[in-house]
C-alpha cells in the first residue's frame, strides 16, 4: 500500500479503530449482527471491519465489503498499517470462508499483532479524560479567535476585499493576511494552507470562498482528533504517515520564526534530535501520530491544595462587582475605599491646597482694602492672590528634588508612615501644574486687566497710584519694559520651554518633529531645559524685589519663601558634587548584552552602603560632564561590587554604549554578551575605559520589601533591575539564616538575632515579562543562582516572553513540546536559557493576584512594580479590588525616578 495522502484519507480504511463506538469483548463476538447478503459475501474480496480496542476490550462497530484493487499488495503477512487522525487502518486480503462470525476471533488477534507494527503501545493506554482532552485542545488552536467558528463574518469580509481583483480566488500568499495573522506568521500560514489543501486534494495555489470556508471550519473544529490530524499533517511534509527528524527540524524553524525565537532557530537540529530520542526510543527513524497524542493528552498538573477549589469559587463571588441602587450608599462606600487607600496622599494634598487657598484669600482681602482696588478693581486682587500661591509653590517644588534629604527622612525617621515619600516625583509634577495655573492667572490679570485700567484711569483716580508708578504712563510699553515686566515675561518663556520639554512625548523622544526641531526632543533636551530653573529663580528674586505696589523691604516676602528650600537644595548639590568626586569607582567588568543593554560592574566605594531596591546616579564625563542619570542597583548589598544594567533608549545611553564598546573585546566562548571586558582582582581599569562617577544611594519604594512577609515583584523588561537585587539579597539572607540555625543557637537580644529582625519576608513571587528572547541573557546567572540556592522553595520565579504566542496556539505548540522535554531532561529552559521554565505571552494578572490571595489569606502582600506606566493602573486596581473584597491586603508600590 503506497504511502500517499490518498491512502491516509479517513474514508478508505478496511479496518478502522473508532473512538466513539460501543464496547464489546472478544468473547461476545457471536452477538454481532451481520447484515450482508450471501451473494455480496461471495463477490467480495476485501472486508472492512470497524472496531475499537482498549486493553482487553474490543468494540465491533460495523462489517462491510470493499471492492478489490489490483494495487493492494500483501506485506509481511499481508498486513499494512496507516495512521490518520487518531485512527488505525488495517488492510488485509482475505476470503470470508464459511462465515464472518468464525473469523472474528482471528481478526482480533491480527489487530493486536498489527498494533505493534511501528511501535509497541504502552501497556497502560492514556485515557482520554475530559480534563485531558480539554487541556490538549487548548494546545492546538490554529487561530485563537476561531474557536467554535467565531469570527467568520469578519474573515469573510476580509476574503471579499482581498479577492475583489482575483475573480473570487484567494492566493496562497494572502492566506495569512485573510485569517488575521501577522507578517512573522506568513510562513506558518502557508504551511497550514498547503496542509489543508493536500487533505482535500486541492491543486494550485489559490482557493475560492467555499474552499476557504472548509479551511476555516477545519481550523476552528473543536474535535481533538481533527486538530491533531491537521497538526500532524503540517509536520508530515511528505504525507507518508510518519514524521522524521528533518521534518521536525523544519517545523521547529517555522515555529521559531513565527515566535521571534532566534536562539531556538539556530539550535533547531539539536531540538529535533531531542524529540526523536524521546518519542522514538526504538530508533526506527520516525514517530507516529500516537506519540503526539500521548504527549498532548497530559492533563494540567494539579498544583493547588484540596480546598483551593472551594476557596477559589468563594473568592470569585466576592470579586464580582456589586451594584448599589442607592447613590448615597455607593458614594459613601467609594469614599471610604478611597480614604483607606490614599489617606497619606489625601492629607498632604488637603493641607497643601488649604494653605494655598488661605494665602490666596489673605492677599485678595488685603488688596481689596487698599487704594489700588479703587483703580484696578478685582483684577489686582486676583493677580496678587495668584502671586502669593506662586511664591509658596516655587519654594515647595524644590523639596521633592532633594533626594538626599528624602532618603535620610525615610531611612532614619518614622515619617514614612504618614508621608508618602515615594510620591515625590508625582508631587513635583502636581506642583508644576499648580505653578502653571498660578502663572496664567497672574500674567493674564496683570497684562489684560491691571495695566489697561491704569492707562485709562482718570487723572483723579491715578493720583492714588502715582507713589507706586510715577507719572501716568502714555502707552502700554511703559509696563513691559520695566524690571517687573521684563523679568516676568522672561520667566514665563523659560518656564514654558521647561514645561513643554518635560512632557512625556518630548522627554521620551516620541514626538516626531522635522529637522532641525527634532533635536529638542529626548532626555538631553529635557535635562538641560529643566536646569533653566537657575535663571528662573534669579529672575524671580529680582521680580520679587522690584514690586510695583510694595515698597517696604519687610513686605517683599519672595525671598522669605525661597530662602530655606534653596539653601537645602544648594547643600544637596554640594554634597553630591563632593561625594561623587571623593567616591571614585573603577570598572571591573563591562558587557553589552543582546537587546541593547549595557552592564557595568564597578568597585564599591568606601562607606557606600545601600539597600536592595535603591538606585544611584551615574555620570560619565566622556559623554557629558554635567548629566547624571538614575539607575537601579542590580547588585546585592553583600556583594563586593556595584552593578547597573542600562537599557539603551536615549541619546545619552547610546553615547555611553559607544564609548564602552570601543574598549570592549569580542565575547569568549560560553560567555553571554556581545562585547566584554574584565579586570582581575587588584587590576586597575584599562586606561581607555571612560571614567565613571556614581552618586547615591537614594531611597526607592522597593527597598521596603523587607517589611512584608509576602511580596509580589513585577518587572517589565529592564524594569526587573531592582527586583534582581532583591532576589539576590533574599538568597543571601536565607543562606545566612540557615547557617545560624545550623551552627549556633541564638540567644534573645543578641546581635545576630537583631541582624535579621527587620527581615520579615518569608515568601516571594517574581514575575519578569520581556518582549524578546535575548533579554533573558541579562540576568541569566542570577535566575540560575536563585533557582539553585533557594533550597526552601520560598522564591517562586516566573518569566514570560511576550513574543511567543499564548500557550495553546498551534504556532507555539511544538515549542512547548520541546521546552517540556528539554527541561525535564536537562533542567534548562530553551526559551530563557535558565533553570526557570518560561511562559508564553502575557500573564493573567487577575489570576496571579487570586492565587496569592488563596495561598496567603489574612496576609499583607507588598506589590512592587518597575516598568512602563502601561501596566501601573491595572496592577494598582487589582491590588485595590483584592484588598477590598478578600482578607488578603495588597499594598501597591511603583518605582519613580
Amino acid at each position: 500500500m503506497a504511502g500517499s495522502s490518498a491512502d491516509l484519507h479517513p474514508h478508505q480504511p478496511d479496518i478502522e479503530l473508532m473512538n466513539n463506538s460501543s464496547k464489546l469483548s472478544p468473547s461476545d463476538h457471536s452477538n454481532v449482527n451481520v447484515t450482508k447478503s450471501q451473494n455480496e459475501q461471495e463477490e467480495a474480496h476485501y472486508v472492512e471491519v470497524t472496531m475499537e480496542v482498549q486493553g482487553e476490550s474490543v468494540a465491533l462497530q460495523s462489517i462491510k465489503t470493499v471492492a478489490g484493487s489490483d494495487n493492494m499488495e500483501e506485506e509481511g503477512e499481508g498486513e499494512k498499517l496507516g495512521l490518520t487522525t487518531g485512527k488505525k487502518k488495517l488492510e488485509k486480503k482475505t476470503s470470508f470462508g464459511a462465515s464472518v462470525m468464525q473469523s472474528a476471533t482471528t481478526r482480533i488477534k491480527q489487530l493486536k499483532r498489527l498494533a505493534s507494527f511501528s511501535k509497541p503501545e504502552p501497556e497502560k493506554q492514556l485515557a482520554r479524560t475530559k480534563s485531558a482532552v480539554a487541556h490538549a485542545l487548548t494546545g492546538l488552536k490554529f487561530i485563537s479567535k476561531t474557536d467554535g467558528g467565531a469570527g467568520w463574518g469578519e474573515v469573510e469580509k476580509e476574503f471579499d476585499k482581498l479577492t475583489a481583483s482575483t475573480d473570487g480566488y484567494l492566493p496562497r500568499a494572502l492566506f495569512a493576511k485573510c485569517i488575521g495573522l501577522n507578517k512573522e506568521s506568513e510562513a506558518y500560514a502557508e504551511k497550514l494552507f498547503d496542509t489543508l489543501a493536500r487533505q482535500r486534494g486541492i491543486q494550485g495555489g489559490s482557493i475560492n470562498k467555499i474552499q476557504f470556508r472548509e479551511f476555516w471550519d477545519r481550523m476552528s473544529d473543536q474535535s481533538f482528533d481533527s486538530r491533531l490530524k491537521t497538526f500532524f499533517d503540517m509536520v508530515d511534509k511528505d504525507a507518508d504517515g510518519r514524521i522524521n527528524e528533518e521534518e521536525i527540524k523544519e517545523i521547529i524553524c517555522l515555529s521559531a520564526t513565527a515566535n521571534k525565537l532566534s536562539n531556538i532557530q539556530t539550535q533547531a537540529e539539536e531540538y529535533a534530535r531531542l524529540i526523536m530520542e524521546e518519542l522514538d526510543p526504538d530508533d526506527t527513524g520516525h514517530i507516529l501520530i500516537g506519540n503526539l497524542e500521548t504527549l498532548l493528552l497530559h492533563g494540567p498538573e494539579q498544583t493547588t491544595r484540596g480546598e483551593s477549589k472551594y476557596l477559589s469559587q468563594m473568592l470569585s463571588q466576592k470579586l464580582k462587582p456589586t451594584l448599589v441602587d442607592y447613590p448615597v450608599v455607593r458614594w459613601f462606600r467609594d469614599a471610604k475605599y478611597f480614604l483607606q487607600d490614599n489617606w497619606q496622599r489625601a492629607w498632604v494634598l488637603i493641607l497643601w491646597i488649604g494653605v494655598m487657598l488661605g494665602l490666596f484669600a489673605f492677599k485678595f482681602v488685603q488688596y481689596r482694602r487698599r487704594a489700588a482696588y479703587e483703580v484696578m478693581g478685582h483684577c489686582v486682587c486676583m493677580a496678587k492672590g495668584a502671586a502669593e500661591t506662586l511664591k509658596l509653590n516655587m519654594a515647595l517644588i524644590l523639596l521633592p528634588a532633594c533626594r538626599n534629604t528624602i532618603t535620610w527622612l525615610r531611612n532614619r525617621t518614622k515619617l514614612g508612615v504618614v508621608v508618602p515619600f515615594d510620591d515625590n516625583i508625582n508631587f513635583h509634577k502636581v506642583i508644576a501644574v499648580a505653578i502653571a495655573i498660578g502663572v496664567g492667572i497672574h500674567v493674564i490679570y496683570h497684562l489684560a486687566c491691571d495695566f489697561p485700567r491704569l492707562l485709562h484711569a482718570s487723572d483723579e483716580k491715578y493720583k492714588l497710584m502715582k507713589p507706586f508708578f510715577g507719572d501716568k504712563p502714555s502707552n502700554y510699553w511703559h509696563f513691559i519694559k520695566s524690571w517687573e515686566g521684563v523679568t516676568g515675561i522672561l520667566m514665563v518663556v523659560l518656564m514654558a520651554i521647561a514645561f513643554t520639554l518635560a512632557n512625556p512625548r518630548f522627554r521620551r523622544g516620541q514626538a516626531k518633529l522635522p529637522k532641525p526641531f527634532n533635536r529638542i526632543t529626548g532626555f538631553n533636551a529635557f535635562w538641560y531645559s529643566h536646569h533653566l530653573f537657575i535663571i528662573v529663580y534669579a529672575l524671580l528674586v529680582v521680580h520679587g524685589i522690584k514690586l510695583y505696589l510694595t515698597q517696604d523691604w519687610n513686605k517683599k516676602t519672595t525671598w522669605m519663601y525661597l530662602a530655606v528650600p534653596i539653601t537645602i537644595y544648594l547643600v544637596e548639590r554640594l554634597i553630591r558634587a563632593l561625594r561623587s568626586s571623593t567616591k571614585s569607582v573603577r570598572i571591573l567588568k563591562v558587557a553589552v548584552y543582546p537587546g541593547n543593554v549595557l552592564a557595568l560592574h564597578m568597585s564599591k566605594p568606601n562607606g557606600f552602603t545601600y539597600k536592595s531596591g535603591q538606585y544611584m546616579f551615574v555620570n560619565c564625563a566622556a559623554v557629558s560632564p554635567f548629566e547624571w542619570h538614575p539607575f537601579s542597583i542590580t547588585s546585592a548589598p553583600d556583594d563586593e561590587f556595584l552593578s547597573v544594567h542600562i537599557k539603551i533608549l536615549g541619546d545619552w545611553t547610546r553615547s555611553l554604549k559607544a564609548k564602552f564598546s570601543e574598549a570592549c573585546l569580542p565575547a569568549l566562548n560560553g560567555q553571554s554578551g556581545l562585547l566584554r571586558a574584565e579586570c582581575s582582582k587588584g587590576e586597575y581599569s584599562p586606561s581607555n575605559f571612560p571614567k565613571v562617577l556614581v552618586d547615591g544611594p537614594y531611597g526607592a519604594p522597593a527597598q521596603d520589601y523587607r517589611e512584608y512577609e509576602v511580596v509580589l515583584l513585577v518587572g517589565l523588561g529592564i524594569g526587573a533591575t531592582p527586583m534582581i537585587s532583591i532576589l539576590k539579597d533574599m538568597i543571601s539572607n536565607f543562606k545566612a539564616m540557615e547557617e545560624e540555625e545550623e551552627w549556633s543557637t541564638i540567644e534573645e537580644g543578641s546581635p545576630q538575632q537583631k541582624k535579621f529582625s527587620d527581615f520579615k519576608t518569608r515568601r516571594a513571587y517574581f514575575y519578569w515579562v520581556t518582549r524578546e528572547q535575548n533579554s533573558f541573557d541579562w540576568f541569566k546567572g542570577v535566575m540560575n543562582e536563585v533557582a539553585e540556592e533557594d533550597r526552601r522553595g520560598v522564591i517562586e520565579l516566573h518569566s514570560y516572553c511576550t513574543s511567543v504566542y499564548e500557550e495553546g496556539d498551534a504556532r507555539s505548540a511544538l515549542i512547548a513540546m520541546v521546552q517540556s522535554i528539554h527541561h525535564a531532561k536537562n533542567g534548562v529552559d530553551i526559551v530563557s536559557g535558565t533553570r526557570v521554565m518560561s511562559h508564553f505571552a502575557k500573564p493573567n494578572w487577575r489570576t496571579v493576584y487570586k492565587r496569592i490571595a488563596l495561598n496567603h489569606p489574612q496576609a499583607r502582600v507588598g506589590v512592587f512594580y518597575c516598568g512602563p506606566p502601561t501596566l501601573t493602573q491595572e496592577l494598582r486596581q487589582l491590588a485595590l479590588d483584592f484588598s477590598h473584597n478578600t482578607p488578603t491586603k495588597f499594598d501597591f508600590h511603583k518605582e519613580n525616578f
